[in-house]
């Protein structure tokens, strides 16, 4: 087998590849001799028909068959053989046929970009702290204890800070409603009924909290609110708004009393103490996660910083479109307008292509090192995988493994497992280090990638 290789810019090459004639002959008289097998031929009996009439019958399907079969095998091999790191496939032309039964074709493929691993191993690292400390539980305490408050009505004074509104509201800009200047926005800024405001400074519209202090209930007044000029909403971007505000009820939080009973109404026949136990253990999950989370980040942030390279344009140009597919679709799960999403066009894409070329160069750096520790995918992790797909969707295994295999991911499900490991991997060489012991180039825990 000849191969070319003619490398271009971007981290594109082309492959010429040209198989002997011997190779080829072979694989043609074996599917030539499985058409002459079944073929049914007028004049002949089945399998009887002569090599050459099958061959000129026949001519066009045993060529795609040894195409296919042939293509396939000897582009991997010159892969193999040249070792180059291949990332796509672009594109496969020039299929032929010689005389003597030579074949030859042309792949453009994407390559790795080539760079240098700096030493990955002992990673320094600053990790948040382990302990679960009382405050903390106190605090998860708390929580759990707001999260279970109930509400009281208030009859005897005015609207005071931290006491909830019970609001009717409708804003309207030069005597037109907002609900017709931007219908597709946000139904807060329209206005409501019976909407639930606590009362605090800056919450809500701008000093819109403010000026309802001291309501009583039953009472309307008339609220301006002065959106700034840098308003996400760029129909009301510096307009002054008028909202008629009644006040429907006022209630205030009423916190339960922290004991056993409490504790029994969340966790059946349980006492105080059990319930502390169980947010203290949890807490502690929750620790190691957070950990876990900033080795990984230290770890990728120590990468960037000390590799450079470029990344291939077509590539690039593919995750981007696939980043921008995501924070439209994550934008539109948290019920932002697509008339909101088109004035943040410029933001939106140059979010989606930030994000891109981060996954990209992650990737490239992330491969390379499994590469280098010959870590590698078996069968019973992409089992695994794809076990724990499915009890997290609650579907049968099969069911998701069809699925997936359907839909050519495959592939990608092993290279996610790939490069988790890959983390792992690093994760367990890290060399954590306390604040004075850091190096002055160190990095934040707080950075997420």
């Amino acid at each position: 087998m000849k191969i070319e290789v003619e490398t271009q810019p971007h981290s594109v090459a082309t492959l010429r590849i040209e198989l002997p004639p011997e190779e080829v002959r072979k694989e043609w008289d074996a599917i030539a001799s499985n058409y002459a097998r079944y073929a049914r031929i007028p004049g002949y009996r089945a399998g009887k028909a002569p090599k050459p009439v099958i061959e000129k019958k026949f001519r066009k399907e045993i060529q795609e068959e040894l195409t296919k079969k042939l293509v396939s095998k000897s582009y991997h091999e010159a892969i193999a053989e040249k070792q180059l790191r291949v990332v796509s496939l672009t594109n496969l032309e020039e299929v032929e046929f010689g005389d003597d039964r030579s074949m030859r074709f042309r792949a453009t493929v994407v390559t790795a970009p080539e760079f240098e691993l700096p030493d990955y191993k002992s990673i320094p690292v600053q990790l948040p702290p382990a302990d679960v400390s009382e405050e903390d539980v106190q605090a998860a305490m708390e929580r759990v204890r707001d999260q279970a408050a109930d509400f009281a009505d208030v009859t005897d004074r005015a609207l005071a800070t931290e006491d909830f509104a019970v609001l009717d509201f409708d804003g309207a800009i030069d005597g037109v409603a907002i609900s017709e200047i931007v219908p597709e926005a946000s139904k807060n800024l329209h206005g409501g009924k019976k909407f639930w405001l606590q009362v605090a400074p800056g919450n809500f519209l701008p000093q819109f909290a403010e000026q309802i202090m001291g309501m009583n209930a039953g009472e309307t007044r008339s609220v301006q609110v002065q959106f700034p000029a840098d308003f996400p909403v760029p129909e009301l971007a510096g307009a002054r708004a008028d909202y008629a505000v009644t006040l429907n009820e006022i209630k205030r939080k009423v916190l339960p009393e922290l004991d056993d009973a409490f504790a029994a109404t969340l966790m059946p026949e349980k006492t105080l103490a059990d319930l502390r136990h169980t947010l203290e253990h949890n807490l502690e999950h929750e620790k190691e996660l957070e950990i876990e989370r900033a080795k990984e980040s230290e770890v990728i942030r120590f990468l960037h910083e000390r590799i450079s390279f470029d990344l291939p344009p077509v590539l690039l140009k593919n995750e981007t479109r696939r980043a921008l597919n995501e924070l439209v679709h994550r934008n539109r799960e948290r019920g932002v307008p697509d008339e909101m999403l088109k004035g943040k066009e410029k933001e939106l894409i140059e979010g989606a292509g930030s994000l891109a070329a981060h996954r990209l160069k992650t990737n490239f750096i992330l491969h390379r090192i499994a590469e280098q520790e010959k870590l590698q995918v078996t069968r019973e992790e992409i089992d695994e995988r794809i076990r724990a797909q499915a009890a997290q969707l609650n579907v049968p295994v099969e069911k998701m493994r069809k699925e997936i295999e359907e839909h050519d991911r495959l592939d990608g499900l092993a290279e996610e497992v790939l490069l988790g490991k890959t983390i792992d991997f690093l994760k367990s060489n890290v060399s954590v280090q306390t604040p004075l012991e850091a190096p002055s180039a160190g990095v934040s825990a707080s950075w997420k990638p």
